[in-house]
Order: structure tokens, then C-alpha cells, then sequence
């Protein structure tokens, strides 16, 4: 009987967590295992935020997939997806052709523009490793050239992140850490540094708990953060964004734009002609593609919809981790012949970091967490991923255990 080839596009949470489980459960005489990424690591994606804002080193966000891949089980290709061909049963890479029996989409997320002028060319997004580090670099860059200019530019102190979900709260609570820190290494007045942020939204965090809000909002304005609720970015120029509130606009002069209010799918997935809903794939109960059976789809790449509200499930690393675990069960019934199991999330709770100290959180059956006690519960959730993936010796490694920070 010929193996079949199974094929896992991208090291995301869902693809990295499927590709740890089916080498567990699936030995080489069973099946031909491949993981395709850009990379040859993995990243934590919920901790690009630090490394944007500086507050932790990139180093620690990037986990090489030999220390969790069996290179002698899985066949790693570290390659750039180029486009897929469904019918054709064939992935294109740049540079080779993949075929397989069973394929696994998990390509993750690319910055959505809504079509604001000048947002593709002049915004920063925190998307990857490179572009977390990109923004670092370059506050870093405004920040030592302010006394350097012969007349001093206030656009170089004007941080605007554009987005007050979960990316832009959490980035902006790090940047309230980091610029007292900048302030005092170059020289600056912290009361000329400005971090704004602008939420279309009635209020930041949508849809998250008032009181809970309303303490994030309070913890981060005493640390210097501005909001602007309610109100349309129109522009984003070179030196300056437009934005519009109550029928006005106003300019506010910036060298940094940081747009953290949407994702979509990777494109490839809507180019590849399967079925899409806004981008996304909305995928059947067993998470594979609508008219392909030999196709899972996971992570950002899914479209899951929440049976209680209507609503899709929020694109998060909770969400993915638990589609990778019936995404690899249903790999190998399908490549074994039995019968595939559906999906049904849990969410256990969500967790917002404000900072080094500070966090927000809803976890255990609606138990609201403040403070201290929010970062712990952060910490936790972070570190039990880390064992999931890599067992004791990644979490050593890779772990955040000083609660006090």
C-alpha cells in the first residue's frame, strides 16, 4: 500500500502544534510527513507586540523547528508558498512542486488596509519576527535622531497605532514600559512623547468586558497613552496621519504609524479557487475545505462560525491549538481509513497584557482578573503552550516564569 504524502503548509500555532501531534501518532512507515515555512523557526506570534515596542528580545519570540520537529520523521522544506493547486493536487513553492494526498492550510494572516490611502506604503504592521523588529529599530532610530536634527521634529516623538483591539492595547501597554526607558537613554523630555491610539470603535477592546475596559483604559492614560474612540483613519502619509471624529478631520504629524486594526487570510488561499467567505475558508465540522476532502484548513486560513452568537471565532493562538488537535486526528483516520472527528472549540478564557505589570483578563467560567493577577494568569497560559509544543526542555528554555515582571 503506498504511504501517503501528507503536506503541512506554514509553522503557525496550528500548523507547528498538527505537525508535533502526527509525528507522535504517525510513524515513517505510515505516512511521508512534509512542513513547508518561509522560516526556519517558529514564532510566538502573541509576543510580537514586546518585540515591536523593545521590551523583550526577539530571540526569545523565535523557536527553531528542529528543537520540536523530528527531522527524522518529518520532512522539513523551508521554502515560500507560492500558490496551490486543489485540483491539480500540487503546491507550488518557489523554489520546487510539491504533490500531495492530504493537505494541511495553515499560512496565517497578512495586514488588512481597508483601502485607507497610503496605508500599505507608510504604516508598519506587526505581522513576523522582521517586522517586530523593523518597529524597534525604527522608534529606536526617531528617538536618537530628535537632538540630531537642527530643528527638532515633533513627528519623530508621535507614536500612533492605528487599531485598539487586542495587537494595539497590548503593543500600546508596552510602549508605556519602553518610552520612559528610550526618554532616558537619548535625553528626552518624557512629556514631549506622545503614544496614540485610534479605534474606530465606540470604545477599545470591543466586544470585551465594560469594566474591564475601562480599567485598561484608566491603567494605560496614567502611563501616557492617549485614545481617540470613535474615529475614521482617512490617511496615512509619510510624516502624518488623517483621521476623522464627529465629521471633523484632524492631522496629527508622525514618522510612526503602527497599523494593528485588521488581518485577513494569506491571499494564496483565495487565489487557489477554493470556496472563500471574505477571504477565509469557512470549513465544515472536521475542519476540511467545502468540495475538497483531502483538505484541512487551520488557524487564520479558517472560518469558524460561533454557534451561540452567529459570529465567527476570533482568529486567536487558543483557537488554532485547539483545531490542530482535530486537524492531526483527522489527518490520520483520513490517511488510515477511519472515521473523522468534528470540532468544537472551548474557550477557556482571554488574557490582555497591558504591560510588564499589568493585564486584564476573563478566564474560568467569567472570572474577571485585574492587574498582577491577569500577568500571572498570562505568564501560565504562555508557558503551558510551550509545554504542549516542546515538552520541559523548550519551556525552560523559552519560559517566562519572573511574575514579578
Amino acid at each position: 500500500m503506498k504511504k501517503p504524502n501528507i503536506v503541512i503548509l506554514g509553522a503557525g500555532y496550528g500548523g507547528m502544534m498538527t505537525t508535533v501531534k502526527l509525528q507522535k501518532s504517525m510513524g515513517v512507515n505510515n505516512a511521508n510527513i512534509t512542513l513547508v515555512n518561509k522560516n526556519d523557526y517558529h514564532y510566538q506570534t502573541t509576543w510580537l507586540h514586546e518585540n515591536a515596542a523593545g521590551t523583550l528580545h526577539h530571540d526569545r519570540t523565535r523557536i527553531p523547528i528542529k528543537d520540536v520537529v523530528n527531522m527524522s520523521k518529518i520532512n522539513f522544506v523551508k521554502d515560500t508558498v507560492v500558490s496551490i493547486k486543489p485540483d491539480e493536487k500540487k503546491v507550488k513553492l518557489e523554489n520546487s512542486e510539491l504533490t500531495y494526498d492530504i493537505l494541511v492550510i495553515g499560512l496565517g494572516f497578512e495586514a488588512a488596509t481597508f483601502g485607507i490611502p497610503g496605508l500599505m506604503e507608510n504604516a508598519f504592521t506587526i505581522g513576523d519576527i522582521n517586522s517586530a523588529r523593523l518597529i524597534r529599530e525604527h522608534i529606536e532610530y526617531n528617538f536618537a535622531m530628535y537632538h540630531n536634527d537642527k530643528e527638532k521634529n515633533q513627528a519623530r516623538l508621535n507614536i500612533v497605532v492605528g487599531g485598539g483591539g487586542f495587537t494595539g492595547i497590548e503593543f500600546v501597554g508596552e510602549l508605556a514600559n519602553r518610552i520612559p526607558e528610550l526618554c532616558k537613554e537619548y535625553d528626552i523630555d518624557k512629556s514631549l512623547v506622545r503614544i496614540i491610539n485610534v479605534e474606530g470603535s465606540p470604545t477599545v477592546l470591543p466586544g470585551f468586558d465594560p469594566q474591564l475596559v475601562e480599567y485598561a483604559m484608566n491603567s494605560l492614560e496614567s502611563r501616557g497613552v492617549e485614545f481617540i474612540t470613535g474615529a475614521m483613519l482617512k490617511e496615512c502619509k509619510p510624516d502624518s496621519i488623517v483621521y476623522e471624529k464627529d465629521g471633523k478631520q484632524v492631522e496629527v504629524p508622525t514618522l510612526t504609524t503602527v497599523w494593528a486594526a485588521g488581518v485577513r487570510a494569506n491571499s494564496i488561499v483565495e487565489q487557489s479557487g477554493i470556496e472563500t467567505n471574505r477571504g477565509k475558508v469557512e470549513v465544515r465540522n472536521d475542519m476540511r475545505a467545502p468540495g475538497y476532502d483531502d483538505i484541512f484548513v487551520i488557524g487564520d486560513c479558517a472560518l469558524i462560525m460561533n454557534p451561540e452568537n452567529g459570529r465567527p471565532f476570533p482568529p486567536t493562538a487558543q483557537i488554532a491549538i485547539q483545531e490542530s488537535y482535530t486537524v492531526a486526528h483527522n489527518v490520520k483516520a483520513l490517511a488510515e481509513g477511519h472515521e473523522l472527528e468534528g470540532f468544537e472549540a472551548k474557550i477557556l478564557g482571554t488574557v490582555a497584557s497591558l504591560g510588564h505589570t499589568d493585564a486584564i483578563g476573563v478566564v474560568l467560567n467569567d472570572r474577571k482578573l485585574f492587574g498582577w493577577k491577569a500577568t500571572v494568569m498570562k505568564k501560565i497560559i504562555d508557558n503551558r503552550y510551550l509545554l504542549k509544543l516542546g515538552g520541559l526542555g523548550l519551556l525552560m528554555k523559552k519560559g517566562k516564569f519572573n511574575i514579578f515582571y
